[in-house]
């Protein structure tokens, strides 16, 4: 089946010319020239996965992806314009899973590889891992990417590539996973991930789970190590 990606920036020329390389690699593509479209348009018709400029007009990309959150897991790609971490970091607290720079010169291959990489995470996410993990309160469901907490759905659903965080950590609880070996987990193929961006992300998964139970505490920093799940709570 065809894979369906939202494109979301002011910018005509950026949205034209990714919307052409995305069409030759064989996807269908929805375009949006502001957040406020983008958002009906993708809660009305769900591609499988968006990206999305920060910056914009009617609600910017930000607000956008908070929004979408609520609604749906998908991979989200931002494009930021700045040269500083502050919208990246941002972005990744907010549950984007990856970022794309468009200042220094924005290389559409670039972008293009970053798309395959979160389809092929979520594609072997699906076949590798059939099997159902139950840690106490805990269950996840890989197959479906469902996550449960004293069996109750999370009001906000995690992410892949938080999925396959709280995944690696639970399948072994007491063990302590180096932030090395979960951004390797997490982003396979990219080089340039740094360790604030594992730490950016388990501050969001565990935002995600005290929204459900305000005195979660199952993944334990091990400060110069990494992070554990914790086989006591």
């Amino acid at each position: 089946m065809t894979k369906v990606i939202a494109v979301v920036d002011d910018d005509r020329n950026i949205l034209t010319s990714v919307s052409m390389a995305l069409e030759n690699e064989g996807y269908k593509v929805q375009t949006y020239l502001d957040g406020e479209s983008a958002f009906i348009g993708i809660s009305r018709t769900p591609p499988d996965l968006a990206i999305i400029d920060i910056k914009m007009p009617r609600m910017n990309g930000e607000e956008l992806l908070k929004k979408l959150r609520k609604k749906t897991d998908i991979p989200v790609i931002f494009l930021t314009s700045k040269d500083d971490e502050v919208d990246e970091l941002l972005g990744l607290k907010l549950g984007a899973d990856d970022f794309i720079k468009k200042s220094g010169g924005f290389s559409i291959k670039v972008l293009i590889e970053r798309i395959k990489v979160q389809f092929r995470k979520k594609d072997q996410k699906i076949v590798q891992n059939k099997n159902i993990i139950k840690q106490g309160k805990l269950m996840l469901d890989p197959e479906q990417l469902e996550c449960e907490w004293d069996n109750k759905t999370l009001p906000d659903k995690l992410t892949t590539t938080e999925f396959q965080i709280v995944y690696e950590l639970a399948k072994r609880p007491g063990i302590i996973k180096e932030r090395s070996h979960l951004m390797t987990i997490a982003y396979k193929e990219s080089s340039d991930i740094e360790d604030r961006t594992i730490d950016s992300h388990v501050k969001r998964i565990r935002k995600k789970f005290k929204k459900i139970d305000k005195e979660f505490s199952s993944i334990e920093t091990r400060y110069g190590s990494g992070y554990r799940w914790n086989v006591n709570t």
